[in-house]
């Protein structure tokens, strides 16, 4: 039952931002082995900093996709409106 004015249709982005953070990731670990082994510390220091970025995102997209399907995002954010009378 559908308890909002929500397309029946809708897909979540989790998966591809789950692959979008993955392919971040590698690219995070890479700068920063790169530019700590040839003596540029303040990129390393950048690209450290981005690595830990993109871990906790990676972590709450794959929470939130554990969660499954009936995601909600907390008790203060009210359930959708019904819809009204003249909805098909």
């Amino acid at each position: 039952m559908r308890t909002g004015s929500e397309p029946t249709t809708a897909r979540s982005p989790l998966r591809m931002r789950l692959w979008l953070s993955v392919w971040g990731l590698i690219w995070a670990i890479a700068g920063t082995a790169a530019f700590a082994i040839v003596g540029r510390t303040g990129w390393a220091v950048a690209c450290g900093v981005l690595w830990l970025v993109v871990t906790v995102d990676l972590v709450m997209v794959v929470r939130h996709i554990r969660q499954g399907p009936h995601y909600q995002p907390g008790r203060d954010i009210p359930p959708y409106p019904p819809p009204g009378p003249h909805h098909p």
